[in-house]
């Protein structure tokens, strides 16, 4: 998948990246390449912690069977 994320230098000297279409996808980084390993960490765990949640609210759902697709 791919994500857009903007990075901006805070005044700490610190760069602060964000994934807007993820609601508080948000890492920092010593540097740009720090900041981006940094969020694509951040996104891996925002999707996983979502997923488990969905995982959560079907197991609530009797009759439904969850599946797993790989993307």
């Amino acid at each position: 998948m791919i994500f857009h994320v903007t990075l901006e230098h805070a005044e700490d000297g610190w760069v602060v990246a964000e994934c807007p279409a993820l609601p508080g996808c948000v890492s920092q980084g010593k540097d740009e390449k720090e900041a981006l390993d940094n969020i694509r960490e951040a996104i891996t765990a925002w999707l996983w912690a979502e997923d488990q949640k969905a995982v959560a609210a079907l197991a609530k759902v009797e009759g439904q069977v969850p599946l797993v697709v790989a993307v």
